[in-house]
């Protein structure tokens, strides 16, 4: 795949393309209030995995739950001119659809529609024995420990160390990929599996990469770029216009 250092001719390729994916990670969210834990110095650097494991969740609820609500919850949290393109682009016709491995929901907060969470959602909570659900508001802040009506657990729709993705989001996600003729990637190292090894599914002749540091998939990029997820989809964006 030839990598373009021409901006302009990425954007005017990319809009020539009939089906367009994007595949985002950690870094989507940033510019919106919410940390990259994986960044040095990050959540995953002080705790261990155990700690939002489906096992601590089970053994010690109120361990994981009083870590989940203090670091993992974002509500004040609005989506970004970066999500606001893509629920734009969609609207037009002229996205496919979103890959995302974040769970806070920001893109169908902006608009999206057609989104593959690959990591679950924080906005969304089920009982573990009945499966009614909940909203995030709809779950008092006492006892630490959430539960339903009926007694049991409540918990996130999240995939948690230790459990597999939703094979109906892992199906989605690989048919949208398989029909893309352009993929644009954000935020993400593709460094964490299984999520990052989704892009093998590609087979389209354009891909922009955009995040702050490599990847190691920047030597099959047409296009890479350094900057923040907003400046890239505004600028591309404005492109389109032209």
């Amino acid at each position: 795949m030839p990598f373009i250092m021409n901006r302009e001719e990425a954007a005017e390729r990319l809009k020539k393309a009939r089906r367009i994916v994007f595949f985002g990670g950690a870094g989507t969210s940033t510019e919106s209030g919410i940390p990259d834990f994986r960044s040095p110095g990050g959540v995953y650097d002080q705790i261990p995995e155990y700690v939002l494991s489906h096992q601590c969740m089970m053994r010690e609820p109120e361990r994981f739950f009083s870590f989940y609500r203090e670091n993992l919850l974002f509500p004040d949290a609005k989506p970004n001119q970066g999500h606001h393109v893509l629920a734009k682009w969609e609207r037009e016709g002229r996205l496919s659809g979103v890959i995302t491995q974040n769970i806070d929901g920001l893109h169908q907060a902006a608009g999206s529609v057609n989104v593959f969470e690959l990591h679950g959602s924080v906005r969304k909570n089920t009982c573990m024995h009945c499966k009614k659900t909940y909203a995030p508001e709809d779950i008092p802040q006492k006892p630490i420990v959430p539960r339903c009506t009926c007694g049991a657990i409540i918990r996130p729709d999240v995939v948690l160390f230790g459990e597999p993705l939703d094979e109906a989001v892992v199906d989605g996600a690989i048919h949208l990929l398989s029909q893309a003729d352009a993929l644009l990637v954000a935020g993400t190292s593709l460094s964490v599996y299984p999520a990052a090894g989704f892009l093998r599914y590609f087979r389209g002749d354009m891909m922009i990469i955009n995040n702050k540091t490599a990847t190691n998939m920047d030597r099959k990029a047409d296009l890479v770029l350094r900057e923040g997820f907003s400046e890239s989809m505004k600028w591309l964006d404005s492109e389109w216009e032209k």
